[in-house]
């Protein structure tokens, strides 16, 4: 697991530098406006409409495809495949027509702030964005179908066109009319979809118009899939609460949030992505073959592995929110208002990124176990925790109340998640990864002591950036050092590889 998660790693990096450069063109053109504001929404509203559905049927697919693969043989795993892409499709029109009949009502319970042109303006550019759901829904299934197959690279590779053309679309609509940049979001997902498609065709997937509903094999993925609609979802209700109470606080909310979490979604995306995606195949197949000793272990690794990876990122991120903001937004349209509010929300934000991480290996280890209510039970209390703190914490504290409640809401429902777990598998190491835990936390602490030190000391002899630059070198070089003499399994072991590595090169 370790080899194909440090390839998709190297892959999301890149994919990812790609997507921040996506959102520093759109801080530059519009900074944190109305027009930002309003795209964001026209965007997030059929994101967030399809992730009920979408994201709890394609973590449900994998699980399911491997069964009947096993138990019936490729041929019906494809049929089954054919079944639930046909589904998809049907679904996805009946929410084109509701959402294309009542937009304004749709935006209105997205960003109830937006009231007369604002509100006309967002209808419109929600009215073009849906149509991109019949290719996102494809996606979903067709990604976790390669997976499966053994192909990650490409499913890795998708966010390069999507960046890529919404990037062109916001330059174009700078020059000639703000409705390209809904436009451009539909024409990058269609080109995320031709991606996937020679390589779906060369693993011998065909299309054909299957569709029975009365298939037992669907009828078990509904019944898989029901709990994680909600429970997988979870994310995007909570971005959906954020947005609607930012679109009332403040001109330029949405805005801020949304870069901020972005920044957010860039580490979970890049480190606990990566380690996820590699693991669910693995362990799914496992609880398919009640290898539960196996599944055990590589659900211990991965989250040794968020842990080492993303603890030292967040006490970076919250010692740096600042800095950080002004170094990739701080430029064009993006005035000292957006840096404050985006700054603000990302220091918010960074308290929960490792709740965020554990939560995805430990959701996905439940579906590799085709349990899916149990993460649906955790994820409502945690929905309902969000909801209460955000109304609490935003009277007081704004559009940092609004990160903050969701960075509690996501601890808390990790917390749950371990106990649950537990109970279900028994041991999986939670002594040894509480010991990493407290160690590496101990080590972040320090780099970030050091890291901030060093930014105080070159500011003095330099500009902010290059400081910022500087000093976050230092504190990663220190970190590294740190954590090596401190004995823990996980850095162990991956140093162990690596040593084996060098050799076998060097004989």
């Amino acid at each position: 697991m370790r080899k194909t998660a440090l390839i998709l790693m190297l892959l999301t990096i890149l994919s990812k530098v790609f997507g921040l450069a996506r959102d520093i063109t759109l801080s530059y053109f519009y900074g944190a406006s109305n027009i930002s504001d309003i795209y964001l929404i026209s965007i997030t509203i059929p994101m967030t409409i399809f992730a009920f559905i979408g994201t709890g049927i394609s973590t449900g697919y994998i699980p399911m495809y491997s069964r009947i693969d096993k138990l019936d043989g490729t041929r019906q795993a494809d049929s089954f495949t054919n079944n639930l892409v046909n589904g998809l499709l049907l679904i996805c029109t009946l929410f084109i027509i509701v959402g294309g009949i009542f937009t304004d009502e749709l935006v209105k319970a997205f960003a109830s702030g937006f009231k007369g042109d604002t509100l006309l303006l967002a209808a419109k550019f929600t009215r073009v964005s849906l149509l991109g759901i019949y290719f996102t829904a494809i996606i979903y299934v067709f990604s976790g179908y390669l997976q499966m197959k053994g192909n990650y690279t490409i499913p890795a590779l998708i966010g390069f066109p999507l960046n890529f053309f919404m990037i062109l679309s916001i330059i174009a609509s700078s020059h000639t009319n703000v409705i390209v940049l809904s436009i451009g979001s539909v024409v990058a997902a269609i080109a995320q979809f031709l991606l996937l498609l020679p390589f779906i065709y060369k693993k011998g997937f065909r299309y054909k118009f299957t569709f029975y509903l009365k298939n037992k094999y669907v009828r078990d993925m509904i019944i898989v899939a029901a709990p994680a609609i909600f429970g997988v979802s979870v994310n995007q209700i909570n971005v959906l609460v954020d947005r609607t109470i930012a679109s009332s606080l403040v001109v330029g909310g949405i805005s801020a949030l949304n870069y901020a979490n972005k920044l957010n979604g860039f580490v979970q995306g890049i480190f606990v992505l990566s380690i996820s995606t590699a693991l669910f195949p693995m362990i799914s197949k496992m609880a398919a073959g009640n290898n539960v000793s196996g599944l055990k272990r590589s659900v211990s690794e991965a989250i040794g592995g968020v842990n080492l990876l993303v603890i030292p990122i967040t006490i970076g991120s919250m010692i740096f929110a600042e800095p950080v903001v002004k170094l990739l937004f701080g430029r064009g349209a993006f005035d000292a208002q957006a840096i404050s509010m985006t700054s603000t929300a990302l220091f918010y934000y960074s308290i929960g990124m490792i709740g965020y991480g554990l939560r995805e290996v430990l959701s996905r280890t439940f579906y590799s176990l085709q349990d899916t209510k149990t993460p649906m039970y955790n994820a409502a209390i945690a929905l309902i925790m969000n909801i209460v703190l955000n109304i609490i914490l935003s009277r007081y504290m704004g559009i940092g109340g609004l990160a903050l409640a969701t960075s509690i809401s996501a601890l808390f429902c990790t917390g749950l998640l371990f106990i649950s777990l537990h109970k279900k598998i028994g041991s999986f190491g939670l002594k040894n990864m509480s010991y990493s835990f407290i160690k590496i936390l101990v080590a972040s602490l320090l780099m970030g002591l050091i890291a901030k030190l060093s930014f105080n000391s070159l500011t003095n002899i330099l500009s902010q950036n290059l400081s910022l630059l500087v000093a976050i070198a230092m504190g990663a070089i220190s970190y590294f050092v740190i954590i090596y003499f401190m004995k823990i399994d996980d850095v162990d072991a991956a140093v162990s590889t690596l040593k084996r590595k060098l050799g076998q090169a060097q004989t």
